[in-house]
């Protein structure tokens, strides 16, 4: 395992106008952690995996990635580089095919052989998805649709996975299969950063994580400690 850092954020800010949403945060993942990042709406976390993927610029701090700042880089550079987002909301082209949706991932590719074994591989993982290939991304059901999100981020090779909610809205049989997909991604050496909502869910699924409130990092520590901690149980847990 390399000695540096994946990705370290130093003291981040993001603001919106006047307004600091993300007040000087940091945080790091090692290579091949999976690493989720937990805390009530509005603490800051969907706008921190923005900036960290170039959608939001910073407003101070350092961001780096494999040890080089990457604060200026636009969004399409971060992904080339192997940085990937799965957005809240899945964010898919709704107008375009399943298929259409997968190839959008790879895009910035040129290994035509490379994309076609990534594609099996995704259909291996998202079987659903591979049945469902010709049909309008618009008329699938959530669940679907989050399993598009998820494969046409994995066509983009990403060695730094970032997943914004990926089991909101979505029953609990679905969220069973979204999570084995993560820990299938995981178990390929791809180091994830996951934001969820389900608090519970993520935290028995990750190596460690961050505790966020009011735009500020509160806590750390292993899934495991985090999950035990009465704190954290009584405010993200329902448990008193």
């Amino acid at each position: 395992m390399s000695a540096t850092p994946l990705l370290q954020l130093r003291d981040l800010r993001v603001a919106y106008g006047a307004i600091e949403a993300v007040k000087g945060i940091s945080l790091e993942l090692a290579h091949g952690e999976l690493v989720s990042l937990i805390g009530a709406n509005g603490a800051g976390k969907t706008t921190t995996l923005n900036a960290i993927a170039g959608i939001l610029p910073t407003a101070g701090g350092e961001l780096l990635y494999e040890g080089k700042g990457i604060e200026t880089l636009p969004a399409h550079l971060r992904l080339r580089r192997g940085l990937a987002l799965v957005p809240e909301g899945r964010g898919i082209f709704t107008r375009l095919t399943v298929e259409e949706n997968l190839r959008m991932g790879a895009y910035c590719r040129r290994d035509n052989e490379a994309i076609e074994a990534d594609m099996e591989r995704v259909f291996s993982m998202l079987p659903r998805v591979k049945e469902r290939l010709q049909q309008v991304a618009g008329t699938l059901s959530g669940g679907e649709q989050q399993m598009v999100a998820i494969g046409r981020a994995l066509l983009s090779r990403p060695r730094l996975l970032l997943l914004d909610e990926p089991s909101m809205g979505l029953a609990p049989l679905v969220v069973e299969k979204i999570f084995e997909v993560i820990r299938s991604v995981a178990a390929e050496g791809v180091t994830i950063l996951l934001v969820e909502q389900n608090a519970n869910l993520a935290l028995e699924f990750s190596q460690r994580a961050y505790v966020m409130e009011s735009g500020t990092i509160t806590l750390t520590g292993s899934g495991a400690d985090l999950l035990a901690d009465p704190k954290v149980r009584a405010a993200y847990l329902g448990e008193v």
